[in-house]
């Protein structure tokens, strides 16, 4: 019961951060740009339900954010799929109690989903190479979402460990034979 609470609460979450994204973001841009918060949720998601829970909702939400804005479906999915697959490895390398760890794997994150949307819109779409701005606007984007892990630091880690514990139960060894 536990987990379809969890599943439903990460599809509530989303919804609301996609209206935040829509109607809120807009109106703080810097130089025209919004932090991804999508790549802060499927790195939660990665980090504390596992690689493969992280890959599925990263598809999952990438088709929504597709379908929703009218890009070209599949970009975005494989994007935040690759978010999903970093957030398990991650989680098996690093320490989570970190505030610092979990800010350099944030920009990690939004560094490498930014490089490979980009990569990919030039292959998909023909888009023209413009690396300066493409720069300005991750490292602004890059400030956004560490401004952002930095403020919600404490529920990513509250709530990241139950619902670990919920998805994949306790992990301690109780008896050595």
């Amino acid at each position: 019961m536990k987990k379809v609470i969890i599943h439903l609460f990460l599809i509530i979450i989303f919804i609301v951060i996609y209206l935040l994204q829509a109607i809120f973001f807009t109106n703080f841009t810097i130089a025209g740009v919004m932090p991804n918060i999508f790549v802060i949720l499927v790195l939660y998601i990665g980090l504390y339900m596992g690689g493969s829970m992280g890959t599925i909702y990263g598809i999952i939400y990438g088709i929504f954010i597709d379908l929703w804005i009218g890009r070209n479906i599949g970009i975005t999915s494989v994007c935040l799929a690759a978010i999903g697959i970093l957030g398990g490895a991650f989680d098996k390398n690093f320490s989570k109690d970190s505030r610092m760890t979990i800010l350099l794997v944030g920009a990690i994150c939004t560094v490498i989903y930014e490089v490979a949307s980009y990569i990919l819109q030039y292959l998909v779409l023909g888009m023209n190479i413009e690396i300066l701005v493409f720069v300005r606007k991750l490292l602004i984007e890059l400030i956004y979402n560490i401004l952002i892990i930095i403020i919600i630091y404490p529920i990513i880690k509250n709530t990241g460990y139950e619902v670990e514990n919920v998805i994949k139960g306790d992990k301690i060894l109780t008896r050595y034979f």
